[in-house]
């Protein structure tokens, strides 16, 4: 057979395997599509200004954590839905389980890295304090302090790996299921104490109407807040953490967080209480 009746053959079958190529690559490009086509994020539902149940609808979350992952929707072109699925405790037990994607603000701790990856830049730096009874004369100033008193806290609340690791071992420190729950109790001296951050406190027990408390000027940490993805997450793959490391980066730079605190805080005052 003549060289002139080979070469039509060569060209007929790099166009197959060519189109063949391009087939795969559409089909690749689908499957990454239905791979991810929405991430749910949730985070602690009583943690005014950055995250709180909608009025006008209880099974979502707003705040300024809300409107970062909706920012951050946009970004990677991935939809979120940050939805209300309980108390903070079920919200991490739901992210070990892979049915909650994101968790929008968590503060590092060893255990969590069982079950999920943390993104940096932080979203954002939280200091927690000691509320106490304005009327009981407290005077802390380190760890130590709190050793012969009785503390509150809230159900999976962690404060930092260290100040963790010596309230377990040093620390009289009950927990309940809300910080609702726990101001309540402190205002009928049913505690010494209750740790809890310093803004969500602050907005709580002016929302509750709880009087006569303060909180300790020394701070028991300054601990940075986190976005988190579950290792069961059908969308944690490296190319979708690595668009959203970039996007958190960008965040930051732009100081979008700053702003979005600040928002919410003037949001969550003027809401009904």
């Amino acid at each position: 057979m003549s060289g002139s009746t080979r070469r039509p053959c060569h060209t007929a079958l790099r166009h197959a395997f060519s189109l063949a190529l391009g087939v795969a690559a559409l089909f690749a490009q689908a499957a990454g599509k239905e791979s991810c086509p929405l991430l749910v994020a949730s985070g602690n539902p009583e943690y005014p200004p950055f995250l709180w149940r909608d009025p006008a609808d209880d099974k979502r979350l707003i705040g300024a954590n809300a409107e970062l992952m909706q920012k951050l929707s946009e970004a990677i072109g991935i939809p979120i839905s940050v939805r209300y699925v309980g108390p903070w405790g079920r919200v991490q037990e739901e992210t070990r389980q892979g049915n909650v994607d994101l968790i929008a603000g968590a503060f590092f701790t060893l255990p969590r890295l069982e079950y999920m990856d943390y993104f940096q830049p932080p979203i954002h730096t939280t200091r927690t304090v000691i509320w106490t009874q304005s009327s009981r004369s407290i005077d802390y100033r380190k760890w130590a302090d709190l050793k012969p008193l009785k503390g509150l806290t809230v159900i999976n609340n962690s404060f930092g790996e260290a100040f963790d690791r010596y309230a377990q071992r040093n620390l009289q420190i009950d927990k309940v299921a809300s910080v609702e729950s726990a101001l309540k109790m402190l205002g009928l001296a049913r505690a010494d104490y209750v740790i809890y951050e310093e803004a969500p406190g602050l907005a709580y027990a002016a929302k509750l109407n709880v009087k006569g408390l303060k909180a300790a000027s020394v701070p028991i940490s300054n601990e940075d807040l986190f976005l988190t993805m579950s290792h069961r997450s059908a969308c944690n793959t490296g190319s979708l953490r690595g668009k959203i490391a970039q996007v958190m980066h960008r965040f930051r730079e732009e100081k979008v967080m700053e702003g979005l605190v600040e928002k919410y805080i003037q949001l969550w005052r003027n809401s009904p209480r």
